[in-house]
């Protein structure tokens, strides 16, 4: 009874030291298993032959949880990037949804089947909808947070992007304006090790992207990107800060992407078996799981529980959207040109 009782004890020492409550934990987990799990069956689906292009954020789900939980859902804005839907899911996104996005239907609430799967975008959740062209939405995220200064809405602004965006004009363009106005923006950046199949180090000069805010007088962090936790523990005060008026910041998340580019990808071709083994054994998923457990926040057959109920979800939403209409053709130019 007194062994029970000092594990009791110690799990609530460590949810205090989490800064999360259990309810969050498991929402936690819930929402980075939720991600994954869509992700392969959408990759299958690819491989039948039944969805035309997957790209996905595998191995990236403990950062995108991490900042998105972080945010007040439907206050805070986003403008996301293609691999983000953890950060989706987190913000109201459910398992049909997402396959409605996947599969370009008519009913797809982020783009009525009018963009490329991964093309996020829902006025009501305050996403913003993104360009086939990379790091355009880190200029959209400071004309938001400038429009919420000016205003005095005490909204914040979280733009995200992978680490070879930041050799794009429109990344240094947006940090500039936004240190200078002093905006109320967080600039995201996943560093997954990769621009396609250039490693960071032929990306540019530095070790960490963050180094780049010193350029800007602008605030900075490095986190492990593979650790849900510490990702929620470093966005979370540079949200209260931004909220605050203290200005803009760039975080950087180092994460590796698990998967190919893209389904139509061969990563075979630039890095190797042995790599990709060695990155796998630090899933971050399997990281999470393993410490909620052995931190006895969570028994294991109550995260056996949350990945039924999953695999469930995800089940169901296949068979469901693949009954859902496709967009009709006569629709096509609607909401293109002025209609008188």
């Amino acid at each position: 009874m007194t062994a029970v009782r000092s594990r009791r004890e110690r799990s609530k020492q460590l949810i205090d030291e989490y800064l999360l409550s259990e309810h969050q934990l498991a929402q936690m987990y819930y929402y980075m298993l939720l991600a994954r799990r869509l992700n392969e069956r959408m990759l299958a689906l690819n491989r039948q032959g039944r969805a035309p292009f997957v790209i996905a954020g595998a191995g990236q789900e403990a950062a995108q949880v991490g900042a998105a939980m972080a945010l007040k859902k439907g206050t805070d804005y986003v403008a996301p990037y293609y691999r983000d839907l953890g950060v989706n899911l987190v913000l109201g996104m459910d398992a049909r949804e997402a396959m409605l996005n996947l599969l370009a239907k008519r009913d797809d609430p982020n783009s009525y089947g009018r963009q490329m799967p991964a093309h996020w975008g829902h006025r009501e959740r305050r996403v913003v909808t993104q360009s086939s062209v990379v790091t355009t939405q880190f200029l959209h995220a400071a004309g938001i947070a400038l429009a919420a200064k000016m205003r005095k809405d005490p909204i914040v602004v979280l733009a995200s992007c992978g680490e070879g965006s930041t050799s794009r004009g429109d990344f240094h363009e947006a940090l500039n304006f936004a240190a200078i106005h002093r905006l109320p923006v967080i600039f995201f950046v996943e560093n997954n090790g990769y621009a396609i199949s250039e490693r960071t180090d032929k990306e540019m000069p530095l070790e960490h992207v963050a180094d780049r805010a010193r350029g800007y007088g602008m605030q900075s962090a490095v986190v492990d990107g593979l650790d849900a936790i510490a990702t929620y523990q470093t966005v979370a005060p540079a949200v209260a800060q931004a909220r605050n008026g203290g200005g803009p910041f760039l975080i950087e998340a180092k994460c590796y992407r698990l998967w190919p580019h893209s389904s139509d990808d061969d990563d075979t071709r630039y890095r190797t078996k042995k790599e990709l083994q060695e990155w796998a054994r630090k899933d971050p998923l399997k990281q999470f799981r393993q410490r909620v457990e052995d931190d006895h926040i969570f028994p294991p057959s109550e995260l056996d529980e949350i990945e039924g109920r999953v695999e469930e979800e995800v089940r169901d939403a296949v068979e469901w959207a693949m009954q859902q209409p496709d967009p009709a053709p006569e629709d096509a130019l609607g909401f293109v040109y002025k209609e008188l």
